[in-house]
């Protein structure tokens, strides 16, 4: 009898994740909703009566698991890139051209579909269980929201047929416009708040700390493409990756295409754009990326941007409305911003009372005054601005030429310090650093940011009461803090007091990437952080390199200048100048000095094995493999040898995979030696000969 139940069980879970994925991903239902209920009812009983029956695959358990207080952090280990963006039919024939020319082609092909108004996750499955999943965070740590992605039907928790041992799912959680109809009506009627948007409400419903909560909005996924995989040949082209994807029980775009050049880009692009309205979920553009993956590793990424895909946009919606206002804003590194302020509008899904100007260049280009009647719309669908002004007739070109034009402040609105801004930059700034309020105020912010010191509860507001007592001046300051001083705040009790105490100390234990950009260095983000970190492995050494390279800053030609900084993966002249100029900055080396003397510290970041068979030897890794890259880079990093990214006279070793690419007759037409799986697992062994 019990092998009778088990077998039950096991089949009435095979059954339910049929039906789900015929439902849920075919859009081809066999069975009734009663009927569904049913058998879903039935294995819940016996597995109510048998706990050792239940799997992590059954469909009951789609909805489980007691809240979460916090999300956990979910590092990428292949970092999730944003898109570069084309706005015009210029820039999308730019973009093809680049990549023919990348890749020494007349024409490229590439698959095409449309670009999701959603949340990008991430699914890594493991022997075909769904282990982890994660929001695109900043692209290289996102924050584990496996329970809550667990809820979506259209997620399989185990995957179909022959799974790898190791395969990273990517794509994108939306809200169908019928669902978000349905959920707004709903909401509505019961007098509760609903977002303006399917997107904000993908987002919100997405990192909800209870998981039932999700579970209960009608929310979607749909897969776009592979990160990464062990144990899986990839195949050779990306609409072969998502036909695979299928296979394995994933639902992919009906719409995706694979189109020739950019003719065929625009033609999809217009296609697509004339449905746009009847479509049964929101869009703002579409993505072309190119098919050919051996091309895609060729071309590789600037930043953080993959060179062989772009989204091409739709036009941001506008709105017309008058300005009654303009100030200027002054962010954490000083720039001084021009921001309109509005007679409220309803654009692009949200009510904008504020838009950006940018700065005094657009003003003047686009000849924006107080009073004027202008057309705003949202820059890439999020941060509103000024597009142009509005002058229908002659009363209101007489009226525009009366106003007075905006100035530029000579003195920063909030510490009075001279405005300064250089010929060779747009940007104005404040020259008061850390004195003005207003820097003080975004560099905490920014120093104290879950990304960075992770300094729980200290926020806006705190930050600002900070500020204004005058405790707080530099960042080492917030270490200082005891807790009777804190206690004594508005609506500050001793327990809240002791608990900012406490997270200031456990913040001061932290990684020299975190720290790097905590520091707000301009152009540093956290991809960029990381690099430097384990480039230069101790902070001394970047200071010594940045002091070295400082007097190279006029060089003529932009690779000679900062030449130990640009050694640095992904760091261009630009970067490195900030870098140099930050590291070479009395104050900064002060500040760096006053937040060590406060007892922040790192662990040493690993480093590369000096002695090893491989010692000395450069290698490049391409094509498929049995196993992924980054543990192939692992495994030669291990033996003392070093990884790039693109073959050169100076490479030793070419690691080749299956539908290896250029890299491959690169190799070949230097001379460099092409290794094979067998042949290079033999020099690990061995070493060279």
């Amino acid at each position: 009898m019990p092998n009778d139940v088990a077998a039950r069980a096991q089949a009435l879970r095979e059954l339910l994740n049929q039906h789900n994925h015929r439902y849920y991903v075919l859009d081809q239902p066999s069975i009734s909703d009663a009927e569904y209920d049913a058998l879903f009812d039935e294995l819940k009983a016996l597995e109510a009566d048998d706990p050792a029956l239940c799997t992590p695959d059954s469909p009951t358990q789609r909805v489980g698991g007691a809240p979460v207080k916090v999300f956990a952090e979910a590092p990428h280990r292949l970092p999730m890139l944003s898109l570069r963006k084309a706005n015009t039919e210029a820039e999308l024939h730019d973009f093809d051209r680049r990549v023919c020319e990348g890749l020494s082609r007349a024409s490229a092909s590439y698959t095409a579909e449309p670009k999701l108004d959603g949340l990008a996750v991430s699914l890594l499955y493991e022997h075909g269980l769904l282990r982890r999943g994660a929001t695109r965070g900043d692209g290289v740590t996102g924050e584990d929201i496996t329970a809550n992605l667990r809820t979506l039907r259209s997620i399989p928790l185990r995957l179909m047929g022959d799974a790898p041992a190791l395969l990273e799912v990517r794509g994108e959680v939306f809200m169908p416009l019928e669902g978000f109809r349905r959920w707004v009506a709903d909401a509505t009627a019961k007098g509760e708040k609903v977002p303006v948007n399917p997107r904000n409400a993908a987002a919100g419903s997405l990192r909800q700390l209870d998981p039932a909560i999700t579970a209960s909005r009608p929310l979607s996924f749909t897969a776009y493409g592979v990160g990464i995989s062990e144990g899986w040949a990839l195949p050779a082209l990306h609409s072969q990756a998502l036909a695979a994807l299928r296979d394995f029980g994933f639902p992919v775009s009906s719409w995706v295409e694979v189109v020739s050049g950019a003719e065929g880009c625009m033609a999809y692009f217009q296609r697509i754009a004339a449905q746009r309205a009847a479509l049964p979920f929101d869009i703002d553009g579409v993505v072309f990326k190119l098919d050919d993956l051996a091309g895609r590793e060729e071309l590789g990424a600037v930043s953080r941007e993959p060179r062989w895909a772009v989204a091409y946009k739709f036009a941001a919606e506008e709105a017309q409305t008058v300005i009654e206002g303009i100030e200027f804003q002054i962010g954490r590194t000083g720039a001084v911003t021009p921001v309109a302020r509005l007679q409220p509008v309803f654009v692009g899904g949200a009510t904008v009372s504020n838009a950006t100007l940018h700065n005094m260049d657009e003003v003047a280009r686009k000849d924006v005054r107080l009073g004027d009647t202008v057309v705003v719309r949202r820059a890439g669908d999020v941060i509103p601005e000024v597009a142009r002004v509005v002058l229908i007739d002659e009363a209101a070109e007489h009226a525009h030429a009366a106003r007075d034009k905006p100035l530029l402040p000579t003195h920063c609105p909030v510490c009075g310090s001279p405005v300064a801004k250089p010929d060779d930059e747009a940007v104005a700034r404040c020259t008061g650093g850390l004195s003005c309020r207003a820097q003080l105020h975004g560099g905490l912010l920014h120093f104290v940011g879950r990304r960075a010191m992770d300094m729980e509860g200290f926020g806006e507001k705190l930050l600002a009461q900070l500020i204004e007592q005058g405790w707080v001046t530099t960042p080492a300051d917030l270490f200082r803090l005891g807790a009777e001083r804190l206690a004594g705040l508005e609506r500050r009790a001793e327990k809240s007091a002791q608990n900012l105490v406490d997270a200031a100390q456990a913040a001061k234990h932290t990684t020299l990437p975190r720290f790097l950009f905590a520091l707000g260095i301009r152009d540093v983000g956290e991809a960029t952080a990381v690099a430097l970190a384990r480039h230069f492995a101790t902070l001394e050494a970047l200071i010594e390199a940045a002091t070295e390279d400082a007097p190279t800053a006029a060089a003529e030609k932009k690779k000679d200048r900062f030449p130990r900084l640009q050694a640095v993966a992904d760091v261009g002249p630009e970067v490195a100048a900030e870098v140099a100029r930050w590291f070479t900055d009395p104050a900064h080396l002060a500040l760096l000095q006053d937040l060590r003397s406060v007892g922040i510290d790192w662990p040493a970041m690993p480093t590369v094995a000096v002695e090893g068979v491989l010692s000395g030897k450069t290698f490049v890794i391409t094509g498929t493999l049995p196993e992924a890259r980054e543990a192939v880079a692992a495994r030669i990093e291990a033996a003392g040898g070093k990884v790039t990214g693109s073959v050169s006279a100076k490479t030793d070793f070419l690691v080749a995979g299956e539908a290896a690419g250029g890299k491959l007759a690169k190799a070949e037409k230097l001379g460099v030696a092409v290794l094979g799986w067998e042949a290079f697992l033999q020099l690990l062994e061995t070493g060279p000969l």
